[in-house]
């Protein structure tokens, strides 16, 4: 082959691989504009692959009072993302010797109970069986707002007898979380925020990231709702950042994220051995902080991340350097899935668009006969109301919604993503509930 036609193949591949790019972000772009226009996103997203940012774009309101829109830049809450730098400070001290992933928690906690039988690892891995203090509704509701002493957090759980046996079985547990930022807190003897700034934050350049929300006075900054749709917004209040903490305290933004990834897998913030035990799932598909799964085919490693006005979900395929972060501002189910989407146009992979749903007349005979309370557990209902030809819902300590008919027995609502479907006995009584929502399905029996 000669030169000249060395050339032309070289120019030729060239052009098909920044071809290639075009059509991905094309694609990417047009399937959050999709989601956005159905109100199934409302936030930041950055997806790369190789180095290169395919698409990095803000969609939405960042505040509906004052009708400013979400953009690249907007800083958010990303919840329980929080873990994974709260499991690398975690790693960063294990390769100075300042700790260990074995030590017993007693060492740090004298007189924990069954504390002896408790490890750093197990509180990693969400297998020390330490009770979840976020599932304690009544605090959530009424002190989750406010200032929390260490004390007074670990006397939440402390006494509360264990799930299962350490190592044993696994569950969630932001409660173990938080004992690793007091651990960190007493190994360095340094504030867990201080640690993190001092190791991650200012080494990576992650100038939007912080602690404090609520005190937080920057432009970029978005607001949370609890509902937010092209009919109605209820604005969330702040979980106070001592209640959140080491499990989901930290603000950020897309691209701080991404600056996170990129030290990450760099080996700039841990050894490239300490990250490999990261990603080693224990139990669940999780590892240190960090879910290992396979999504179109690929390892992917990833965590998402709930906090009152806020969702946030972070994939990461290392082995092809692929990237995709997004942080939406107010309690969105859909990211996991918008996530898949976003690989699926990575990997050249088929994937659907999401479409609107068609809504259909009842009338109000037909209504009625939906109405009554129905029980998901004793603690959490769901009272179903008609007015007329227009059909709601109210759950336990929650604002009513309106529900709008597919089909008849099918609903779906505007405010969430979520659907409701009526079951009826061989009479043709309605009896049941089954609420979908989050790729979830929950049971409610009719008992009023």
């Amino acid at each position: 082959m000669n030169i000249k036609r060395l050339l032309m193949v070289v120019f030729l591949i060239g052009i098909s691989a920044l071809l290639f790019a075009q059509n991905k972000e094309q694609k990417l772009r047009e399937l959050f504009e999709t989601y956005a226009k159905l109100h199934k996103f409302n936030g930041s997203v950055l997806v790369a692959q190789n180095g290169k940012v395919l698409l990095h774009e803000g969609y939405g309101l960042k505040s509906v009072q004052d009708s400013v829109k979400n953009d690249a830049n907007t800083i958010y809450q990303i919840g329980s993302i929080t873990k994974q730098f709260t499991a690398v400070a975690i790693l960063k001290l294990q390769e100075q010797k300042k700790l260990s992933t074995k030590d017993k928690i007693t060492k740090y906690f004298p007189g924990y109970p069954k504390g002896d039988s408790i490890t750093i690892e197990h509180l990693l891995t969400h297998t020390s069986g330490i009770p979840n203090y976020t599932n304690d509704q009544t605090f959530m509701a009424k002190s989750a707002t406010l200032p929390i002493s260490e004390t007074a957090m670990i006397a939440l759980f402390k006494d509360k007898p264990l799930d299962f046996s350490p190592g044993t079985k696994w569950n969630y547990s932001n409660s173990g979380y938080m004992l690793l930022g007091y651990i960190i807190q007493r190994v360095t003897k340094k504030p867990y925020e201080q640690v993190i700034r001092d190791m991650v934050f200012n080494p990576l350049n992650m100038q939007s990231s912080g602690f404090n929300f609520s005190g937080l006075s920057d432009a970029r900054k978005a607001k949370g709702y609890f509902v937010l749709s092209e009919t109605e917004h209820v604005e969330a209040s702040l979980v106070d950042s001592s209640v959140s903490y080491a499990a989901g305290a930290i603000y950020s933004s897309t691209g701080d994220l991404y600056n996170w990834y990129r030290g990450l897998i760099s080996g700039r913030v841990i050894s490239k051995e300490s990250l490999k035990t990261a990603l080693n799932p224990v139990r669940n598909k999780y590892g240190y902080g960090f879910l290992i799964d396979s999504i179109h085919g690929e390892q992917v490693v990833s965590h998402s991340g709930g906090i009152f006005g806020f969702t946030s979900n972070l994939a990461m395929v290392p082995q092809d350097d692929v990237f995709v972060a997004m942080v939406n501002n107010y309690g969105n189910p859909n990211l996991m899935a918008i996530t898949k989407d976003a690989l699926a146009i990575v990997y050249e992979k088929s994937y659907t668009l999401p479409s609107p749903k068609k809504e259909i007349k009842l009338n109000a005979e037909v209504l009625g006969r939906y109405t009554g309370v129905y029980e998901l557990t004793p603690q959490f209902k769901i009272t179903i109301t008609a007015e007329g030809e227009r059909l709601f819902g109210q759950p336990t300590g929650q604002p009513r919604a309106e529900l709008f008919a597919e089909k008849e027995d099918r609903f779906f609502l505007k405010v969430i993503d979520a659907e409701v479907e009526f079951k009826r006995d061989e009479n043709g009584k309605v009896i049941q509930l089954i609420l979908l929502q989050g790729g979830q399905t929950h049971l409610a029996k009719k008992v009023e």
